[in-house]
């Protein structure tokens, strides 16, 4: 007779991750050692430096605060399906902080020594908890969880200083290559003629011979041509005189670089993939040499090239569209974003060098001194990853004053032709034109600099916007001096106007929380996204804010990239090391997500639908916020706003 109680546990953990990555008797085993917990509202399960308990908590009703006992704030609220108290499996010392009961409560308490064995076997477990872990110490970089539940992943984040060729091969090395799963099968006994007109009407090019369900043969349009067409075998001979046997198998898990060889090596041009890559078990896949081409015609390298050949810049959409295509590869291979971004990055910077200097052609005149086309907010941030509108600007060398207006009127018609080519490659014009063909973002070196001075010497709510968007600046095209003077500029003059920190800091500080009381996600409350939680507002745009405040206030030039100036900041301020790689971490996941959620409803991913996620997807995505709150105290306290408002 089944135990009720542990079937009801069960039925419960069954839901919430990581129990719901376990196997169903694996989940029914653990129940049975699992021990329920009543706890009255303000109950403590445990203290700040208590010892650690035998086992870790999951939250079945109710609601648990954790806190640290000196600040006496909450630093997460955990609720239904939630767990806590992790820290016996990864880092063997005290907690490090309190947890309390919210309200009544029940837990289950689930035995260290029961769960560490799954933790250690399943690698989606174990990768959840030390994520889990990690946000609730906020460094995931620590030292002291590498390495505790399974083996070292491979780090691609190390990479540093390759080109786009470089990224590309390396990953090439380790991503699996996308087989096709509808195989079209025959016996030994189905004739020439039969397989000739199957293979036509499925669009194929191989067909494979199977018996008791294994494979045993495969036949190729090629094998047709040889053997049938040239009168070598009658049309009505059978398939097991014509085919190529044994067959040559491999496992489903095989490299795009590891299908190409096997294909080299054999001389042959499908594969037939089967369970356990013999021929002992069931075929699962066929893969063909057009598919190995497509993955690799999707590569960078390739991409670039095809993009150096275009005459015209409505050709460069549909290499964009592959570009989408290879994101959403790496991202479906879980390569780190960080490479991910770089490589997307550079691709969108050739498409738009691409449109810069197919419009340079169009124009009647070189242009009549040196200019530089500067990529603005998410662009030159390096983190536009999706289809969205263009921001852009336009800088241009000094000339007297009687040459101003023509040389005005030049590179306004060139930003017209720009603009409008890069909206015909997928960019839409930016509903509020900050875009070069605007007379107000197309301006000589000075001018810019007389605009840039106004704004940092007499902030308000605009003021400080344009900062925000225009100071995330990279070069697209053209001469680099011009945007870095520029540069040097903006750092001197926010030096001589230290009060600009502090509009700066009251902007950054106006993004909206991304949870409210008992950690429920604020969303948006009418409008045409009502019910919908935004992403890029709440939870991606205080942290590149918070970042760009800090690292101007350290005069460091050159870095634009969000995660960039976290781990830059980690080097400077060692104190908040912690915090800032934690916040490093979370931008990455939440772009990562955001990137997500775009491709999978072909939009910008700014607008989440919370019904449509998972309990796993929401715990994530809870976990990155966390860091949020302190990170507004830092700039806060250092550069105290007070009474401020924009």
């Amino acid at each position: 007779m089944k135990n009720t109680i542990s079937q009801r546990v069960a039925d419960f953990l069954k839901n919430f991750p990581p129990f719901n990555f376990l196997e169903k008797n694996d989940i029914e085993v653990l129940s049975e050692q699992v021990s329920i917990i009543y706890k009255d509202k303000g109950a403590v399960i445990f203290e700040e430096n208590e010892e650690t308990h035998d086992s870790f908590y999951v939250v079945h009703k109710g609601a648990v605060e954790l806190r640290k006992k000196a600040k006496n704030d909450i630093l997460d609220m955990c609720d239904e399906g939630d767990i806590f108290g992790l820290r016996p499996l990864i880092a063997h010392e005290n907690y490090k902080m309190e947890a309390t009961t919210h309200e009544e409560t029940i837990l289950y308490a689930i035995p260290i020594a029961v769960f560490k064995p799954y933790a250690i076997k399943n690698a989606d477990v174990g990768s959840f908890i030390i994520d889990s872990f990690a946000s609730n110490t906020h460094n995931p970089f620590s030292k002291s969880h590498g390495g505790k539940l399974y083996g070292e992943r491979i780090d691609f984040e190390n990479t540093n200083g390759d080109d786009i060729i470089d990224y590309d091969n390396k990953i090439l090395d380790l991503q699996p290559i996308k087989y096709s799963k509808k195989i079209i099968t025959c016996s030994r006994a189905t004739t020439a003629k039969e397989i000739a007109a199957t293979m036509t009407k499925k669009n194929i090019g191989a067909m494979l011979v199977v018996e008791d369900m294994l494979p045993i043969g495969i036949i190729t349009d090629k094998d047709l041509r040889n053997k049938i067409v040239t009168g070598e075998h009658s049309i009505n001979t059978s398939a097991d005189v014509i085919m190529n046997s044994p067959v040559i198998t491999y496992s489903k898990k095989m490299t795009i670089t590891q299908a190409q060889m096997a294909m080299m090596k054999s001389n042959i041009s499908h594969l037939c993939l089967t369970k356990d890559g013999t021929a002992n078990t069931k075929a699962i896949g066929i893969l063909s040499k057009h598919d190995v081409m497509v993955a690799l015609g999707n590569n960078p390298a390739v991409l670039i090239k095809a993009l150096k050949r275009v005459k015209k810049a409505k050709a460069i959409k549909p290499i964009r569209t592959k570009i989408m295509q290879l994101l959403q590869g790496y991202l479906d291979q879980n390569i780190p974003i960080t490479i991910t971004s770089k490589i997307i990055t550079e691709l969108n910077d050739a498409c738009i060098k691409r449109v810069i200097e197919l419009s340079l052609a169009k124009m009647k005149t070189p242009p009549p001194v040196r200019f530089s086309w500067l990529a603005l907010g998410s662009q030159g941030r390096s983190e536009q990853l999706l289809h969205t509108d263009q921001d852009n600007a336009l800088i241009y060398e000094d000339v007297p004053e009687e040459l101003q207006e023509k040389t005005s009127k030049y590179f306004l018609e060139l930003a017209a032709i720009v603009n409008k080519g890069l909206f015909e490659i997928g960019y839409e014009y930016c509903p509020a034109e900050m875009m070069a063909s605007n007379p107000k973002w197309c301006l000589s070196l000075n001018q810019w600099k007389e605009l840039v001075h106004d704004w940092i010497s007499k902030p308000g709510k605009d003021e400080v916007l344009l900062s925000f968007i225009f100071f995330d600046y990279s070069l697209s095209f053209g001469d680099r001096e011009l945007a870095n003077e520029l540069a040097d500029y903006i750092f001197e003059d926010i030096a001589a106007n230290p009060i600009f920190y502090v509009h700066l800091v009251s902007g950054a500080l106006q993004s909206p929380s991304p949870t409210g009381f008992f950690r429920q996600f604020l969303v948006e409350q009418d409008g045409a996204h009502k019910d919908f939680f935004d992403i890029k507002r709440r939870a991606l745009m205080p942290l590149a804010d918070a970042a760009r405040v800090l690292i101007l206030s350290h005069s460091v030039k050159g870095i634009s990239n969000t995660p960039e100036r976290f781990e830059k900041l980690a080097e400077l301020e060692p104190q908040n090391k912690e915090l800032y790689l934690s916040c490093a971490y979370s931008y990455k996941a939440l772009l990562k997500f955001r990137t997500k959620q775009g491709l999978l409803h072909h939009d910008s991913g700014q607008f989440i639908e919370l019904e449509a996620l998972s309990k796993l997807e929401k715990v994530k995505l809870k976990g990155t916020f966390k860091t949020i709150k302190e990170l507004q105290e830092v700039i806060s306290m250092r550069f105290n706003p007070g009474k401020i408002t924009i």
